[in-house]
């Protein structure tokens, strides 16, 4: 089994996190499915082909046993892809299930469910989802083809009130891939994500984002964390990024409110020059052009010195 397997079925082999998800996704949030009666299977199963003996492994399976119904097989299969073989793979996971009850010595029967957990968040998983999508049947034998249908959920679109009835810490899974699928910015809370160990793995070969494999190195066994502890580094950068955003943008419209300020100073100051030259060619005398300009005597003859002007005397 692959590091990636291993990292994506650890979690949900937890009794909570298990029966969250087959009652928030399934039941509607009803408590159809409690912890204490689920108990731990091999998910192996076995078959013959080819003269030789085959051996399959699906996701998580666990045994459910309560009062109306006396026990069956629930398995859940991981997906961040969309697979169109899918419901072949599912009808092989069941039939070899069902395989080997009569295998058992005594024969044990109880039904097979499956459930599939879809994270990806770019597009929505529609098809397949029955055994007929996988083919094309011609109409003619079409009313006694055998369908066989799976059951998906896509996490990443689960409804914010649905995700919000999901156990802690796959609540905090399907918030994030939601936030994904949205193309917003993601609002870690202060909430202690348990079975943090496991959570990371899970993200991190899910997500490949490099900050849960960080967050994995300092986080003890038993310890828990937040998702806003896990997320910090994201945090500071994009406060550091939005301050430096917002001290350019500052500074660039104090720069053109400067600008704007001194090419209206300078408009003044050379309407003024005009006006005083035009009041030098008509005669006019120093005193006279101050009174109207608003300038003294003495800043009238230093202007024109360095203008290489004399007053008319």
């Amino acid at each position: 089994m692959g590091e990636k397997d291993i990292a994506e079925k650890r979690l949900l082999l937890h009794d909570d996190i298990f029966a969250s998800i087959w009652n928030v996704g399934m039941f509607h949030g009803d408590e159809v499915i409690r912890p204490d009666e689920l108990t731990d299977v091999l998910p192996r199963s076995t078959y013959k082909a080819g003269g030789k003996l085959h051996e399959q492994e699906r996701d998580i399976a666990k045994l459910w046993k309560d009062s109306e119904l006396r026990l069956a097989l629930l398995g859940v299969e991981n997906q961040t892809d969309i697979d169109r073989t899918m419901p072949l793979r599912v009808i092989g996971y069941d039939g070899a299930a069902y395989r080997s009850e009569l295998s058992a010595k005594p024969v044990k029967m109880y039904p097979v469910f499956t459930v599939v957990l879809y994270f990806g968040w770019e597009q929505r998983w529609k098809k397949p989802i029955r055994l007929k999508d996988c083919f094309t049947v011609p109409e003619k034998m079409q009313s006694f083809f055998s369908d066989y249908k799976i059951h998906v959920i896509n996490v990443a679109w689960l409804p914010d009130r649905v995700i919000a009835q999901l156990s802690n810490p796959f609540r905090q899974v399907a918030e994030y891939f939601s936030y994904l699928r949205k193309g917003k910015k993601y609002q870690p809370k202060d909430e202690n994500v348990r079975y943090a160990e496991e959570f990371l793995d899970l993200m991190k070969t899910l997500t490949r984002d490099n900050r849960f494999e960080a967050a994995k190195k300092n986080v003890k066994e038993g310890e828990s964390m937040t998702m806003r502890s896990i997320l910090l580094d994201q945090l500071e950068d994009e406060a550091r990024a939005k301050g430096e955003a917002e001290g350019r943008a500052k500074g660039e419209a104090e720069g053109r409110a400067e600008g704007r300020t001194e090419g209206r100073t300078e408009g003044e100051t050379q309407e003024k020059h005009n006006t005083i030259l035009r009041m030098l060619r008509k005669g006019w005398k120093l005193d006279v052009i101050a009174d109207a300009t608003d300038w003294t005597v003495g800043e009238i003859e230093a202007w024109l010195k360095t203008q290489h002007l004399q007053p008319a005397q």
